[in-house]
Order: structure tokens, then C-alpha cells, then sequence
């Protein structure tokens, strides 16, 4: 059970709902009727409670649990023990975290401006808007309904944010618009110039970043992230991309949809990453590649060179996954034989 003093539990829920829920199926025998309260991990859920196996490493937890109801793959249920009811789902994380999502779904802010936030009188916050002490909010800049600006927050001028939006404490966001749902983590740079400048003995000359950053729908920016303006292109983080914390994004990069970037990921200026890319942590990407849809970089890798859609890379530079495991096993069959 979560701690109460931080999350708020809704429901409880038939079985028969959180199987339309899940989308899942139930295993033979069950009550439909019966009341499920809440969710936890396998080791501490109860009879009333519900849980997941997802990783083949917790079937013993799985086995010794006193869950109520786990969502499973088919292919685990008969290692469920004895009296456990079954949601049986192609993909039981999923599943899962509908579930969740039932049981703690995100509220509404409560709508309120505070005495201490700095509003211009230009922009527009929507009525149902909630801004938290110290908040500043620029000239012209547009809030949608039931969005959340946080404690210190800074909102440049011009700046639109869609409906639904959560701005966590000190995020600073400015020549940027940015879609609806979009969550921004505490601590993110948002909009500021690029890193972008001719260098020469005489000096190196700034080049004006005139572009913006353009964020689409459903998209997450984790904690001290920063993700710097255009040069003249926009920067865009497309629908749905899941971006973790500490993450470096430069100049004019575009990801598509569904990207997922890990935490300490750096993408040079102008890359460009297809839809449902996804980078492991700390990978280097240099700049002005394209990255296809559906390919994978592994945590570490330094990216030099264009990657295809659907291929998977690894390593520093970077090559093709199984190219770079076969690299690792001759260098420790070395390392072995001088030993």
C-alpha cells in the first residue's frame, strides 16, 4: 500500500472491472464480484490487494505471494500458488499499469493563484489553472485549463502550454510551445539558446538561436533536463516521447513519436530520431545523424554514425549489437589468455 500521506487510493474495484481495465483475461473460476483495494509488490501484497509478475527473476516471489490477484502472461499461470486469482495478459506490465492508473489516477489541481506568483497582466491563465507561490509568468504567455505551474516556476514570454500540464518546481520554460498533458519534472531548462557559434582565432562569434522548442502530447521531461532552442528549425520532442532525467538535447533535434531517451543521454544539435527510437543511459549521439524509426542504442554507446530503422547498436563508436558482443567476447578471451 502506498503511503497515504503522499498518494490517495481511489476505487476499490470489482475483479470484473479491473479485468476491462487491464483489458486481460481471467483465469477460470473466479468471482467476478470479488472487491480488490488496492495495488503492492508481490513480497508484502495481500488477499484484497493486486499485484504483477512481469520478470521471470520473481517467480519464486510469485510462488510465495499472498496477492489476491496478479496479472500474468498465460505462460506463468501455472506457477501461480494455490488460491490466487489470475488476470492473463499478453503483455502483464501493461496491463498492470492500467491498473495503477485506476487505483491512483492523477487529480485535477485544486484551482488557486497565489498571492506571491508574478502574472503579467498579458498572459492568459486559464480560470481553472493552479499557480504555486513564486511563480512568474511572462508577457503574452498562454496556460490551459487544469494546469499545474509550480513553486518558482519561470514562463517566458509568449510561451503556450496546453491543457493539462504539470510544471514542477523551479522548470523554466521559454520560447516553447508545448501540447496538452505534458508533465515537466522539477529543475528542466526549457527553450534556452542553443549551443551554437563559429569558432575562429579571432574569437568565436555567437550564431542567434531564432528558433523554438515544439513539445507534443503525453510527453514526460525528467528532472534537470534541458532541451535547447532552435538555431532556425525548431527543436521537437514529438507525441508521447518519454524523456528521463538529466538529459541533454541540442539545437535543432527532432524525435519523433514514442522516443524514449534514459537519464545522462546527450543528443547533439540537428539528429534526428524516427518514431519509437529509444537511447540507454549515458549514450552519446553526435550531431546531424539520423536515427530510424524502432531502433535501439544501448546504454553507453557513442553513436558516430547513422543507425537504421530497427537496428540495435552498442558500444564506443558504436556498431551493430551483435558485432559489439562479439568484440566484448574476443577482448576477454584475450585478457584471459595473456592472464
Amino acid at each position: 500500500m502506498a503511503d497515504p500521506r503522499f498518494f490517495t487510493v481511489a476505487g476499490p474495484y470489482t475483479l470484473a472491472s479491473l479485468a476491462d481495465i487491464a483489458k486481460a483475461s481471467v483465469s477460470d473460476g473466479a468471482d467476478m464480484a470479488r472487491i480488490f483495494k488496492d495495488v503492492a509488490p508481490l513480497e508484502v501484497a495481500g488477499p484484497d490487494e493486486v499485484s504483477f509478475l512481469d520478470n521471470k527473476k520473481y517467480v519464486a516471489a510469485f510462488q510465495a505471494s499472498k496477492a489476491g490477484l496478479c496479472v500474468v502472461s498465460p505462460e506463468m499461470a501455472d506457477k501461480a500458488p494455490p488460491g490466487m486469482t489470475l488476470l492473463l495478459a499478453k503483455d502483464p506490465y501493461r496491463a498492470y499499469a492500467r491498473i495503477a492508473q485506476a487505483f491512483y489516477p492523477v487529480a485535477a489541481p485544486e484551482p488557486w493563484i497565489a498571492p506571491t506568483a508574478c502574472i503579467d497582466s498579458t498572459a492568459k491563465v486559464a480560470p481553472s489553472c493552479r499557480v504555486e507561490p513564486g511563480a512568474v509568468i511572462g508577457a503574452g504567455a498562454e496556460i490551459g485549463e487544469r494546469s499545474h505551474v509550480g513553486p518558482n516556476v519561470v514562463i517566458g514570454r509568449g510561451v503556450i502550454i496546453g491543457e493539462d500540464c504539470i510544471l514542477g518546481a523551479n522548470a523554466t520554460v521559454s520560447h516553447a510551445v508545448i501540447g496538452h498533458k505534458v508533465n515537466i519534472y522539477p529543475g528542466a531548462r526549457i527553450g534556452q539558446d542553443g549551443f551554437g557559434f563559429a569558432m575562429g582565432a579571432e574569437g568565436h562569434l555567437k550564431v542567434p538561436q531564432l528558433g523554438r522548442v515544439v513539445i507534443g502530447n503525453g510527453v514526460e521531461i525528467g528532472a534537470n533536463t534541458t532541451i535547447d532552442r532552435g538555431a532556425g528549425p525548431d527543436t521537437v520532442i514529438g507525441d508521447g516521447c518519454m524523456i528521463d532525467n538529466l538529459v541533454q538535447i541540442g539545437h535543432n533535434v527532432q524525435l519523433g513519436r514514442g522516443c524514449v531517451i534514459v537519464a545522462q543521454v546527450g543528443i547533439s544539435g540537428s539528429t534526428r530520431m524516427g518514431d519509437f527510437a529509444a537511447a540507454g543511459g549515458q549514450a552519446g549521439i553526435t550531431g546531424h545523424l539520423r536515427i530510424g524509426a524502432g531502433a535501439r542504442i544501448a546504454a553507453q554507446a557513442g553513436v558516430m554514425r547513422d543507425v537504421g530503422p530497427g537496428e540495435t547498436v552498442g558500444g564506443a563508436p558504436a556498431v551493430p549489437m551483435t558485432e559489439w558482443l562479439r568484440q566484448t567476447a574476443m577482448i576477454g578471451k584475450m585478457a584471459r589468455k595473456k592472464g
